[in-house]
């Protein structure tokens, strides 16, 4: 998940690359939703073993009410920080 800023925006995607997604959203590489809400902080990411996996995780977290996903992110990541620089 990335956020904007500490319970700002969040956005919830896959990916099989996530040093260079993050890296791309830094970068406003993107001009649509994370580009205009300037979505640039990683603040929660999971591993999963297959791509099936983590589409079905990313399909149920989407589906969550924001109070649940501003939980999950403030159990591992209180403070929000940026997790980019622990992943590269």
């Amino acid at each position: 998940m990335m956020a904007s800023q500490k319970n700002g925006t969040i956005y919830i995607w896959v990916t099989s690359d996530l040093v260079k997604r993050v890296w791309q959203h830094k970068n406003h590489l993107f001009e649509w939703f994370t580009a205009e809400y300037d979505v640039t902080l990683l603040v929660y990411f999971e591993c999963t073993d297959t791509m099936e996996a983590a589409l079905q995780r990313e399909k149920t977290l989407k589906h969550w009410v924001r109070d649940w996903k501003v939980s999950l992110i403030e159990k591992q990541n209180p403070e929000w920080r940026d997790l980019y620089e622990d992943i590269i």
